[in-house]
């Protein structure tokens, strides 16, 4: 699918970004365009593949509509991976997270009409399910925008594909608790009862390119994740560090965090159907036509919501995870 074309990812110099442009490459794309504002991010990442032919690097915003439009030129699929993701930072900083995460994203349809890209995927989260803070709020508005683009008058399909936390992506759990055992000989939890959807970045990203080859466009591909709980990766995480006397401190929650995060919401699962053993699909409450036809073929699900208390690994799961992602 990918052979011979070009593809832009926005935001691609993070943890995403690499695995994403590493799996890219397998493909024989003819160019892969990494856009971003950090011009340090870029140089790294540069190394990183050995200055390879087939990547070049665009420095710019995607709040600079102007600035996509001449990135999107000749593109035949845009990755969508640009936001202010740290609920902190989008909760003390409202305006910037609109204008990168709302905004930015309207700018990301606009450039992708005009240029008339083939498709573009934008990376979601599980936090704009009934969001409960500024950055879910602004994640769960992007994703009805592009959603709603599929209506308008363009070859171009857009598609959502929602997820939870990537074990190892930056400012990943797994690395504040490792810093922590090793440096302060405790590690710091908000709450004991919370719980969290976690998968491996390469896993989440195959997964990503599945529903980018099997979407129709206009429909939201919720990714089906394991659980637990995060005082039990802690756990885990001291066993393996082999650090003594090392202790768990509850800190308390933190604005506009759950103690379960949902990727699907009561109010979703009424239009979701069971797609299959990976995926559930989250039909629109708008008409985009032939969508529903489409899936009218798959089951509904039988789910009032799907949220990361149900279904918790065991430890011995846990570690299995952390070793197949070698954080241990």
């Amino acid at each position: 699918m990918f052979n011979k074309q070009i593809i832009l990812v926005t935001g691609g110099t993070g943890s995403w970004g690499y695995e994403l442009v590493r799996q890219l490459l397998t493909y024989n794309p003819k160019e892969i365009r990494i856009f971003s504002r950090n011009e340090s991010n870029q140089f790294t990442m540069k190394q990183e593949f050995d200055g390879n032919p087939k990547l070049s690097f665009v420095i710019g915003d995607i709040k600079e509509r102007d600035s996509l439009i001449e990135a999107c030129q000749d593109v035949d699929y845009v990755f969508h991976l640009a936001a202010l993701k740290h609920v902190p930072v989008c909760e003390d900083q409202p305006l910037e997270a609109l204008k990168t995460n709302v905004t930015g994203t309207q700018n990301v349809i606009d450039a992708a009409i005009i240029c008339n890209v083939d498709r573009v995927i934008y990376i979601s989260t599980d936090k704009a399910a009934n969001p409960s803070n500024f950055y879910g709020l602004s994640k769960a508005m992007g994703e009805r925008l592009i959603i709603h683009a599929n209506t308008l008058n363009t070859k171009t399909r857009f598609v959502c594909i929602r997820g939870g936390n990537v074990l190892g992506t930056n400012g990943s759990v797994i690395h504040v608790f490792k810093k922590q055992i090793q440096e302060k000989g405790k590690v710091g939890i908000t709450d004991p009862k919370m719980t969290r959807f976690f998968l491996t970045l390469e896993d989440a990203i195959k997964l990503v390119f599945k529903a980018t080859f099997e979407s129709m466009g206009g429909e939201i591909f919720v990714m089906k994740m394991p659980t637990c709980k995060i005082v039990d990766l802690a756990h885990v995480l001291i066993e393996a560090s082999t650090k003594e006397n090392v202790e768990i401190e509850t800190l308390g929650i933190r604005p506009g965090e759950k103690i379960h995060e949902l990727l699907l919401s009561e109010y979703e699962s009424t239009t979701t159907v069971a797609y299959d053993d990976e995926y559930f699909v989250i039909l629109p409450p708008i008409h985009i036509e032939g969508l529903k036809e489409y899936y009218s073929k798959f089951n509904p699900v039988n789910l009032v919501n799907y949220n990361s208390s149900k279904d918790l690994m065991t430890k011995d799961e846990i570690k299995e995870m952390l070793k197949k992602g070698r954080f241990i």
